[in-house]
């Protein structure tokens, strides 16, 4: 059985950055809400992360520690600390004045298993609007800070800590010690999960789990499905079959490149044209949600009626990510609004085949360490994310062929550009945005009224967030000439410098 951590999520923002702090060390953890614990076996250590709320409030988060305090190491975060302190007899109070950023912590105790490897003093994130107070008896202070009285706690008798700053997040510059010293040394995990282990025993199981039957994958030409595709391939050869949809809405040459890319990996891959369907039916639509839904339709009918070719398929491959099933499964729920066209859209209800999701316990970052493991062509795991619905939904307003057109010769300049001057690596997202609006321009003697494009490329880690990438202006300058001079239909190239958010990353 897999040895692993498992986080307690009480609502806060760092939840999954705790995870993927805890995961760079090669150890597997969960997330799981705190009102849905799970059976603990298997598990080898406790995190409960921090929240939004107060311990203090009425309708405060709380979880039945009996199976785990005192039984299994545990770490208390933030709320976490605050919930263990004022649950077990300590007095948690408002902060005199808001808690939140960068202070200074001083051990206490150099004794201490979980802060005695930290520098006397180091720097350390808090974020609370509550203090713990007063601590139990059998609580003794092994950290603090200036103003923080009770920065670290430990309980005597017990494997159990609290801390009320945030070690997983960058500003803490000893966090990942503190996070090290407890999962490794404390929880006394191997740290042997790593992108071979998980490749090897994942595709054990999808031999064990589907045996001869046909599965059908959907490819993108995205990381996630080709990195899916690649371990169901090892699993399971000629008895997976993957559809490639071209709707009309991809970059420049991509639906043959990517399927060229597909041939290298041996993967058995059917390459669907089906843009004349696609733009025909967004055909006088502008309302991005409406464009996005029928998108989706459209992908639906085309992928189904192509799969409805395969016999005897039995299963559905999907390249659902570790995010999408903490999203399902979250503290408040399901998201109220989903995105459209997500993976395969409605496709499950509609086929009535099994599910099989390879990639549902990595995070972006892990899935692409697991594609180089599987040796998947780095023109695959190197590329940016691209939205589902395509180009269709970075053509703002109505989408034509001859709109496409245009955005697809002005994006592959901006790419290409990108990758010849080594930036393309230091931009997590990138594309260009075609604007429903004509300006004035001069073309040698003519007046031109002609179209605008934005282009947009930002940095992140998980498009929760986003910052717009300070591109050199030498860049942008190169880039607006060259699409002005070759692209026939734009005499104006501009630069988004907004980030998310309050902006999003795409327009649409």
């Amino acid at each position: 059985m897999q040895e692993k951590i498992l986080i307690l999520d009480f609502g806060s923002q760092y939840t999954q950055l705790i995870a993927r702090r805890v995961r760079e060390l090669n150890v597997y953890c969960e997330i799981h809400p705190f009102n849905k614990v799970p059976t603990l076996e298997g598990y080898k250590g406790v995190i409960l992360s921090g929240s939004p709320c107060s311990v203090r409030d009425t309708n405060a988060p709380q979880v039945d520690l009996t199976d785990i305090k005192g039984k299994l190491p545990l770490l208390g975060v933030c709320y976490g600390a605050q919930y263990l302190s004022h649950t077990f007899g300590g007095e948690v109070r408002p902060s005199a004045t808001r808690e939140y950023g960068r202070a200074m912590l001083t051990v206490k105790d150099k004794e201490d298993l979980l802060v005695g490897n930290l520098s006397t003093t180091s720097q350390v994130w808090m974020s609370h609007g509550d203090s713990i107070a007063v601590i139990p008896s059998n609580f003794k202070i092994v950290a603090s800070t200036e103003d923080v009285a009770v920065a670290a706690f430990k309980i005597d008798g017990e494997e159990s800590w609290g801390i009320q700053f945030h070690p997983e997040v960058f500003h803490s510059t000893e966090g990942s010690v503190l996070i090290k010293d407890f999962v490794i040394d404390i929880c006394k995990l191997k740290g042997d999960w790593t992108p071979a282990s998980f490749a090897a025993n994942t595709i054990s199981e999808l031999k064990k789990t589907i045996g001869d039957d046909k599965v059908i994958l959907g490819l993108s030409g995205g990381v996630d499905s080709s990195v899916a595709a690649e371990l169901l391939h090892r699993a399971i050869g000629k008895n997976l079959i993957c559809i490639f949809v071209d709707m009309g809405l991809l970059r420049k040459d991509e639906f043959e490149d990517v399927l060229e890319s597909y041939k290298t990996m041996g993967l058995n891959v059917i390459g669907v044209r089906a843009g004349d369907k696609f733009i025909g039916d967004l055909a006088g639509v502008t309302d991005p949600e409406a464009k996005r839904k029928i998108i989706g339709r459209d992908f639906i009918e085309v992928f189904d009626a192509e799969a409805q070719k395969i016999k005897d398929a039995r299963y559905l491959a999907q390249g659902t990510i570790y995010p999408d099933v903490i999203e399902s499964i979250s503290v408040n729920g399901p998201s109220a609004t989903i995105k459209s066209h997500h993976n395969v859209g409605g496709l499950p209800e509609k086929m009535n085949l099994k599910i099989v999701e390879p990639l549902r316990l990595l995070f972006k970052d892990e899935v692409r360490r697991v594609g180089r493991e599987l040796g998947v062509p780095e023109i695959i795991l190197s590329r940016h994310p691209f939205p589902g619905p395509g180009l269709g939904i970075r053509i703002i307003g109505e989408v034509t062929a001859d709109k496409v057109r245009i955005l697809q010769e002005a994006d592959a300049i901006f790419i290409n550009g990108l990758k010849s001057s080594g930036l393309y690596s230091e931009v997590w997202q990138a594309g260009v945005m075609l604007l429903p609006v004509q300006t004035v321009g001069v073309m040698g003697d003519e007046r031109t009224y002609e179209n605008c494009v934005a282009l947009r490329a930002v940095t992140s880690t998980d498009g929760m967030t986003a910052d717009w990438v300070h591109l050199p202006y030498e860049f942008l300058a190169k880039m607006s000439n060259e699409i002005i001079n070759k692209v026939k239909g734009i005499n104006r190239v501009v630069y988004d410098i907004s980030s998310k958010p309050p902006a999003t990353i795409e327009w649409e």
